[in-house]
């Protein structure tokens, strides 16, 4: 007998063991576990397979060239200064621009400055002074034009302050009540931008294949009836950052343009095509440039400019999918597991919750005994 037990145990490796159902009618536990199947259906189709599109391979980093051109004319008249014709070699900065575009808007003129002595502006407060005393020598003016000469000189009939050596006069700081470059409004940017996903070897412009050489000087970008014209009126950019370009030219600003590609590469090409979004990031953006030059008796002179304007930060984000076998196999192994956790869910309520739960217990686990006669003699 004891010799065969060995063959008995390589006999039960063959042994098939089945689950045993069983069948309870049970109304609540049946309707909880009907619900919970539909919402696993309603999860799997609606969420994991139509909005997120769980049967598809992503890239989500594409590659993106940005590409700017602004144009338009306007003519200012600065206090003193005339009328000047400003042009996108003058008021774009840089004239040809990447992700980055400043377009000025406004600003100060102060001319012919050269390096010498003069009383610091009384806007700034550290050149406020009563006495030589208040202006030590050689120390800088904060937030101010030059270092102090030890000096106190009255700079008009009732303000006195330090005298610096700087550049002089000092910068002109009158702001003017509105926007000199108010043409700017009707300036066009051109953004052009292409996208490479590379994993899939795709690639796609924002701008029209033309070859109509007039048409991208004639069109205006529409979100509705021109979206294949990347050419936007300033104006209408800053109008949909929720602001008034009356207000924002005046003292500048910064808007974020953000290009978003969501492709479905499972779709025609024709239909990848990019959302625009405009945010405003800043108010109040300035800088100062100066363009220098020699007089006849060999002094160096400068033109100091404090442009105010609007920067453009364009950024370019997006993703692009395609069928896949594995992506989906997942997907559709994720929702055969979460059917079988239903189950699981209402075993749980059936054994624990309910008030026939320990009936349930007897019906569902039975425990095996050997028969008496084997037991006595393995004994």
């Amino acid at each position: 007998m004891r010799s065969q037990a060995p063959l008995r145990a390589c006999g039960a490796l063959l042994d098939y063991k089945t689950v045993k159902f069983a069948l309870t009618r049970n109304r609540r536990v049946g309707l909880l576990h009907r619900l919970l199947q539909l919402g696993v259906l309603g999860y799997v189709l609606g969420w994991v397979l139509l909005a997120r599109k769980g049967y598809q391979d992503t890239d989500r980093a594409p590659r993106a060239a940005v590409v700017t051109k602004m144009k338009g004319a306007a003519v200012a008249e600065a206090v003193g200064k005339g009328r000047r014709l400003w042009d996108a070699a003058d008021y774009a900065r840089p004239p040809q621009g990447e992700n980055v575009l400043f377009l000025v808007t406004n600003f100060i003129a102060t001319a012919q400055q050269s390096q010498g002595t003069c009383p610091e502006s009384p806007s700034v407060l550290d050149a406020v002074c009563t006495e030589d005393a208040d202006c030590p020598v050689g120390n800088p003016v904060v937030h101010g034009n030059g270092i102090k000469t030890g000096k106190c000189v009255m700079f008009n009939t009732t303000h006195s302050t330090c005298e610096i050596y700087g550049w002089c006069p000092v910068e002109n700081n009158t702001v003017p009540r509105k926007p000199l470059l108010a043409e700017a409004e009707n300036f066009t940017l051109f953004i052009k931008n292409t996208v490479h996903f590379t994993k899939f070897n795709f690639s796609k412009c924002n701008a029209l294949q033309t070859n109509d050489p007039t048409y991208f000087k004639s069109c205006t970008y529409d979100p509705f009836f021109n979206r294949s014209c990347p050419v936007f009126r300033v104006r209408d950019m800053v109008e949909a950052a929720g602001e008034t370009f009356g207000d924002l030219a005046l003292l500048g600003g910064s808007i974020g343009v953000r290009i978003e590609w969501d492709c479905d590469l499972d779709h025609p090409a024709a239909q990848c095509q990019p959302q625009y979004s405009f945010s405003l990031q800043d108010r109040r953006y300035n800088f100062r440039t100066a363009s220098y030059y020699w007089d006849s008796q060999r002094r160096l002179y400068r033109n100091l400019l404090k442009l105010y304007g609007i920067r453009f930060d364009i950024s370019v984000h997006g993703q692009a999918g395609k069928f896949s076998i594995i992506p989906a196999a997942v997907s559709f192994g994720t929702g055969i597991a979460f059917f079988g956790a239903a189950t699981v869910v209402c075993d749980l309520v059936l054994l624990y919750l309910d008030a026939k739960a320990d009936f349930y217990w007897k019906e569902k686990f039975e425990e095996a005994k050997p028969p008496k006669g084997k037991t006595e003699a393995a004994a």
